[in-house]
């Protein structure tokens, strides 16, 4: 791996010129042409009679693949150039013209996907099992059960169309909201302004004036503007609930659940595990707060570092130590990890005008994935950066595959992720000889669990209870503020002294349009690759093919259908999900003897 590594990412072998690329509008122009011939194509295809006919739309189907990668590789390229530079105006632009390009797309395939459902069964089976078209069967058999589901073909592309500057429309807002946040901060030098996404990093400073000063503005930040936080979020609601009441839908978890290939039982299951386990976190945090000095955490307290650690982590330092401890589960994950770094796939640097956050993202047409996040050398960063990794390389596993087998669900997603993170802190942990060094990394490895078993039960139970109370009407920002606070302290058994009221507005994730419900599948992530994990612990070398053909698998098969066929489970019942608990149990157990 080549040192030094550059702390910015490279785009410009997407598409070179940023915002105003030529080649850039030029790809646009193009995709925009091919989505108007796939929209006549479409209009003049009708259900096949018998299987003979099934051969007319081979080539609709594959212009609706190639719409989809190139849709994908713009918006991402858009959101990329966003997220470097909010005050990027070109960047808004173009992300503009994309959401418009989906929106018709997305009412070309609503069309389409009624041509599927008025297909009989007897020709569809015909249909599915004809050679090219098998590989396609699974996600094309799921298009055509959704669109029995929802209104009629055309009210659909009507509700995709208005979402242009309504739904995504309020999304895009959000963004701008955020954009605008500024957060002063004093050290050394002075005072200087800092973004939400710099500010959020001084939120887990190891000094605990540091954090709790930053944590007052940050909530004073967002209090300010939560009126217009309160506002977005009603209207994307709002609009989300009108579209469930038009297809009949009544749960809203209907379509999050549809989207995550997964059950209600399964969810409901998990959640019930995770519950049985929580008195041990709760000793976790009491026994936290003890060895620092305070009668409770509060919120801002959670993250807080227990034991001494190394110190800051230099980036190549982070990267050298994250391919290394791959290598011991996989060496082919390891090269993909190195390949990124070396390609400068990944944006780290701190900088103002950076969207808060990390994401990873990947880009079927060039067949590359970029990494965002701001590396301030803590553990927690670390992590993130493991974290991302693991989600480029499921993509990398999938590129030559079908694009319409390429899209797995969030739940998977977060799966390959997370269990980049476990094979990176559990092996940081073991590996630890200072005993100071070790209860660090197994104090910033149980932050994991804290954070999926509470504060994402958290933001889950604060969501599924607005969206019931926004069925009665508009909720206003203090009501929101009170449900949050309400879920944190159910979510964390009532354990902290001070919530963190604010979170509703602070959080991108509740702002998101693409997927609804964006905090659950984190969870499902975290303890199916825990499980995984406990199952490559007995299982040695052997489980990493395994795991790979199940990656392969992931935008094929529901959530049950895949482990069943992987792994011989069946996560209807408690086992598996208390395996993954056990590992996490004995962690914290290892950490309250260790600070006895």
């Amino acid at each position: 791996m080549k040192q030094p590594l550059s702390l910015t990412w490279e785009l410009e072998s997407i598409f070179p010129g940023g915002s105003s690329s030529p080649k850039f509008e030029e790809f646009l122009k193009q995709l925009e042409a091919d989505i108007e011939t796939l929209r006549q194509q479409v209009a003049a295809s009708v259900s096949p009679a018998d299987s003979e006919s099934t051969k007319s739309l081979d080539a609709v189907i594959e212009l609706l693949q190639s719409c989809s990668g190139r849709l994908i590789q713009a918006s991402e390229f858009a959101g990329c150039l966003g997220a470097q530079n909010q005050q990027d105006k070109g960047a808004v632009r173009l992300s503009s013209k994309v959401t418009g390009l989906r929106a018709g797309f997305e009412g070309i395939s609503s069309q389409f996907d009624n041509v599927l459902r008025q297909t009989s069964d007897a020709v569809w089976t015909e249909w599915m099992a004809r050679p090219e078209i098998a590989p396609l069967a699974f996600v094309l058999s799921e298009s055509r059960d959704l669109a029995r589901e929802k209104m009629s073909p055309e009210l659909e592309s009507l509700a995709l169309e208005l979402a242009v500057d309504g739904y995504h429309g309020w999304s895009e807002h959000y963004e701008t909201i955020v954009g605008s946040i500024q957060i002063p901060y004093e050290d050394e030098e002075g005072t200087k302004q800092l973004s939400a996404g710099q500010a959020f990093n001084k939120l887990d400073d190891e000094d605990p004036k540091v954090r709790k000063a930053m944590f007052r503005k940050w909530e004073e930040a967002w209090g300010g503007a939560a009126d217009y936080c309160a506002d977005t979020l009603n209207h994307l609601a709002g609009f989300r609930l009108k579209l469930y009441k038009g297809r009949g839908w009544e749960d809203v978890l209907k379509e999050p659940l549809g989207i995550n290939r997964m059950s209600h039982t399964t969810l409901d299951v998990m959640w019930d595990v995770i519950t049985k386990s929580k008195p041990a976190l709760v000793s976790y945090l009491q026994r936290k707060a003890k060895l620092l000095g305070m009668d409770a955490l509060a919120w801002v307290d959670v993250e807080a570092p227990v034991g001494k650690s190394s110190g800051k982590i230099p980036y190549d330092q982070a990267a050298k130590d994250i391919v290394t401890q791959f290598r011991k589960f996989s060496p082919k994950l390891a090269d993909f990890a190195e390949h990124a770094f070396d390609n400068n796939w990944i944006e780290v640097e701190d900088r103002p005008a950076k969207r808060p956050g990390g994401f990873c993202v990947s880009f079927p047409e060039s067949k590359e994935s970029r990494i965002f996040m701001t590396y301030s050398g803590t553990p927690s960063n670390v992590s993130t950066l493991a974290h991302e990794l693991g989600h480029a390389y499921h993509s990398f596993l999938l590129d030559d595959q079908p694009l319409f087998n390429q899209n797995y669900a969030m739940n998977v997603a977060e799966t390959a992720s997370t269990f980049a993170e476990v094979i990176v802190s559990d092996a940081q942990v073991k590996a630890a000889a200072d005993p100071e060094e070790k209860l660090a990394l197994l104090e910033a490895k149980i932050q994991n669990s804290v954070a999926f078993f509470m504060n994402i039960h958290a933001r889950f139970l604060f969501e599924t209870r607005f969206y019931e109370k926004r069925k009665e009407g508009l909720v206003n920002a203090e009501e929101l503020s009170a449900l949050m606070e309400e879920a944190q302290k159910e979510a964390f058994c009532g354990v902290l002294s001070e919530y963190h009221p604010h979170f509703w507005a602070s959080k991108l994730h509740f702002y998101i349009t693409d997927v609804p419900f964006y905090n659950f599948p984190y969870t499902v992530g975290y303890m199916f690759s825990t499980g995984l994990y406990r199952l490559a612990l007995e299982q040695g070398a052997s489980f990493a093919d395994k795991y790979d053909n199940l990656l392969r698998d992931t935008g094929v098969m529901t959530l049950e259908d895949l482990v069943s066929k992987h792994l011989g489970v069946d996560l209807a019942e408690p086992d598996f999900w208390q395996g993954a608990v056990d590992l996490i149990v004995a962690d914290i157990n290892e950490f309250l003897a260790m600070t006895n």
